[in-house]
Parts: structure tokens; C-alpha cells; sequence
């Protein structure tokens, strides 16, 4: 066991990785989660950046429905030995490529030590010339989520004006403070009539989390109610690229420009160590 965790290591250890892994999570489902994953990622490869998106909601994986993907094989189909990393990545527009999970990062705790070694040698090579990694966690505060929001770099909570997205939103910050995961959260308001109810939003809820939390509130900005995007999702294509002009598509490409302007130290394979520490 011990030199199947030394081999682990060396394989981190020999690829160091410029890369930003942001994992997006809520406290509750039906806040436009995903729908931000897949915009935000898609703004950031217009301007040319590499991107990856890993579709880790086990519950309503779906990122590849919204960009009009059919994927053949999932992370899953990769630790059953049925087919290579490569063959169930989807190449989507602007520099996007996705890693759709199945149920494959509920797999993960149970890998033998040959299949971790070949699952992070595999994930090492992939994301090699990756520069940002955006992954789609599930709603909630459940052990998965968790488990992969404490693998990220950046975490982005994203919540609603409606009362009971503040209070789970809340209650998945709190966690994540308690739980010492991450010491400090991006916060993006969906769903804002306004950039007045977007900065309410805010101070309601940093009034909370400033008070009785341990942890710092980032706002990263909000992204409009705007009917644009419900008509994108029914089209299978993301705002940004049906409707670039709309007060939506405006924001996702504000928040990458946020991201962007960001003086983030080179990551020295962080993402693969925290990602080790889910094998236990």
C-alpha cells in the first residue's frame, strides 16, 4: 500500500499543472448552476483559454445536453476499464472539451490501487495543457459534494434573490467554513432583476457570514434574469454563443474577465493532491 501511495505521489510530483480548478456549487438545485458552468466556461474559451469542464452532479448530470452533446462513454465507463480517458472526453466549441462523470466520481473511493494510479496518470496527461478546470458539483451539502468541492482550488457559490437559495446557500458556506475546505468563497447572484438586488442579495447574506462565520465572501458579480437563457437551454445552445448580445451573455463574460484579472500563483498540481485524498 505504501509504495502504490509513493507511485501516486511521483505522478503528481512530475506534472506540474498551470491550472485553475473552480468547482460551482449551490445550496439547493434549480439556481442555473450548471447553466453558469457551461456559460463561464465557454467565455473563458473565447477568449482563448483552455478549459475543461468535469460534469460531477451524479444527481442531474446534464452538462452535455446543454451544449447539444451526446457523449458515448463517462468517467464511470473509464474506471471499469471499458474504454480510455480520450474516448469519453466531448470536444465542444471554444477551446471547451467535458468529462461527463456518470457515476464515476461516486467510484472513486472504492479504486484498487492500480486503478488510482492509472486514473490520476491519466488525468495528469489530459490536463497537462489545461488552463482552467470548471466542475459542475451537485446541489446540496452531501459527502460527494463536499468531497469535490474540497479538490478544487476556488469554489463559486451561486444563489438566487429567493429566500430559500440565501438560506441553503448559507448552510453549504458553512460547511465549507466549518469543515476548514476553503477559506474563502466566490459568491455569484443568479437570476438578478438588477445589479441592486444582486448587491441586496449580498449584504444579506456577508451580514451572516461575516457575523458567525470563519470564512471570507467574495463577490465574483450576478448574472441577469433574462429570457434569453431559458430560450438558449431549449435550443441546446448556451446564451453566449445564441445570444452574445444579451444582458446575460454580457455577464458570463464579465465574471471570466473577473476570473481572468486575477493574480493567481502558479498551482503546483494542487488539484491531483486533493484529489489523491479522496482514495483515503
Amino acid at each position: 500500500m505504501s509504495d502504490q501511495a509513493g507511485r501516486l505521489r511521483e505522478l503528481v510530483a512530475t506534472g506540474v499543472l498551470p491550472l485553475r480548478a473552480l468547482a460551482v456549487a449551490s445550496g439547493k438545485g434549480g439556481v442555473g448552476k450548471t447553466n453558469l458552468v457551461v456559460n463561464l466556461a465557454l467565455a473563458l474559451g473565447l477568449r482563448g483559454r483552455r478549459v475543461v469542464v468535469l460534469d460531477g452532479d451524479l444527481g442531474l448530470a446534464n452538462v452535455d445536453v446543454m451544449l447539444g452533446l451526446c457523449p458515448r462513454y463517462s468517467l464511470y465507463d473509464v474506471l471499469k476499464g471499458e474504454c480510455r480517458l480520450e474516448d469519453a472526453v466531448l470536444e465542444g466549441p471554444a477551446n471547451l472539451r467535458l468529462i461527463p462523470a456518470g457515476s464515476g466520481i461516486a467510484e472513486l473511493a472504492d479504486l484498487d490501487g492500480g486503478q488510482r494510479v492509472q486514473l490520476v496518470n491519466s488525468l495528469r496527461r489530459f490536463l497537462a495543457g489545461a488552463e482552467f478546470l470548471l466542475i459542475d458539483t451537485g446541489a446540496g451539502i452531501g459527502r460527494g459534494v463536499m468531497s469535490l468541492l474540497s479538490t478544487a482550488d476556488e469554489v463559486i457559490v451561486v444563489v438566487t434573490p429567493e429566500p430559500t437559495s440565501l438560506a441553503d446557500g448559507y448552510a453549504l458556506i458553512k460547511v465549507l467554513g466549518q469543515g476548514r475546505l476553503h477559506s474563502r468563497v466566490n459568491l455569484v447572484v443568479n437570476r438578478a432583476e438588477s445589479a441592486a438586488e444582486a448587491q441586496q442579495v449580498l449584504r444579506r447574506l456577508a451580514l451572516v457570514v461575516n457575523r458567525f462565520l470563519d470564512i471570507e465572501l467574495r463577490y465574483l458579480g450576478f448574472v441577469y434574469n433574462d429570457p434569453a437563457v431559458p430560450k438558449a437551454v431549449a435550443r441546446q445552445q448556451p446564451v453566449v454563443l445564441s445570444h452574445p448580445h444579451s444582458r446575460a451573455a454580457r455577464q458570463f463574460n464579465y465574471l471570466a474577465g473577473r476570473l481572468l484579472e486575477e493574480e493567481v500563483p502558479p498551482q503546483d498540481g494542487g488539484f491531483m493532491r486533493r484529489l489523491l485524498r479522496l482514495f483515503g
